[in-house]
């Protein structure tokens, strides 16, 4: 952690709507005038999509059928904590992207599936921002959740995740949902030791939870919409959070436990900008005193 050089996290599995949170916090960011530096989890794979294919097939050879994104194999995490320590000291570090498709390629000037040249982050940010896998994650090699000021997690029940994660392969990859479900089985072994131990090292989980039947994620026709689903806001440190003022502030809320508050699923935007603002401000306030 660093008061000079503070870290946000967002962290979450994929299609667990990470990428939707990072929105929010981008118009926070707008709105307080807060030079963000953003780094994306994608950019700290190990392989290229080319090389993922032919890695996992050789581990499928050796009879590792789990071998994926989410193994900490599959990814440079003593780089991403490089970077996380190097910003913390220095507000220095550098980044690259994953190209996902022909309209980032044009940015980027290379194709889709690989990655750009690692560049350094602006020097003038305020804070580092990572939206990715592997935010709080920690294994024999890495501990990254000490190293971040403010960690999140995005946490949708797990079959709501499913569907969006087959909506959007099938939708923006091309994918079928015969090779989505044999990536989410692929993954689970990681998934369970790796993705959800984060969310125990989180300050706040946003955990969206669907009201209408999702019993058979592989055969649902449409993704839960805001207006089917409730969001649980769970804290992990309750005192000092104002609860009465934002029970008053979010329509339709209540407490479920003394750290957590239940809201409307088509709250989710209000309650984070109510939530996520003060405490982002507080981490500015600690920039200016500690510089």
């Amino acid at each position: 952690m660093s008061a000079k050089h503070p870290i946000i996290a967002i962290t979450g599995s994929s299609g667990a709507g990470t990428t939707s949170v990072k929105k929010i916090f981008d118009q926070i960011f707008r709105r307080e005038h807060v030079r963000a530096a953003f780094i994306e989890g994608d950019a700290f794979h190990r392989f290229d999509r080319m090389a993922m294919r032919e890695k996992v097939m050789q581990e499928d050879e050796k009879g590792n059928r789990n071998f994926s994104h989410f193994s900490p194999e599959a990814n440079v995490l003593e780089k991403l904590q490089e970077v996380f320590q190097d910003y913390g000291r220095k507000g220095r570090g550098e980044t690259r992207h994953y190209i996902h498709d022909e309209e980032e390629a044009q940015v980027y000037g290379a194709a889709p599936g690989t990655f750009s040249d690692w560049a350094p982050l602006d020097d003038d940010s305020d804070l580092l921002f990572y939206e990715g896998l592997h935010g709080c994650v920690k294994t024999d090699a890495v501990d990254l959740a000490p190293l971040v000021d403010l960690k999140i997690g995005v946490v949708p029940v797990i079959n709501l995740e499913w569907i969006q994660k087959i909506h959007r392969d099938k939708a923006t990859r091309g994918y079928s949902t015969e090779a989505v479900m044999d990536t989410i089985l692929r993954r689970m072994p990681d998934y369970v030791k790796y993705i959800c131990p984060q969310f125990a090292r989180t300050d706040i989980n946003f955990q969206r939870v669907p009201i209408v039947d999702t019993s058979d994620p592989f055969i649902a026709r449409w993704i839960p919409t805001a207006d089917e689903s409730m969001i649980v806001i769970r804290f992990a440190k309750p005192r000092g959070i104002d609860f009465p003022y934002l029970l008053s502030m979010i329509p339709g809320s209540f407490m479920s436990r003394a750290n957590s508050i239940v809201a409307p699923g088509n709250k989710l935007d209000i309650a984070m900008q109510l939530i996520l603002t003060p405490l982002i401000l507080q981490l500015m306030e600690k920039k200016r005193r500690a510089s």
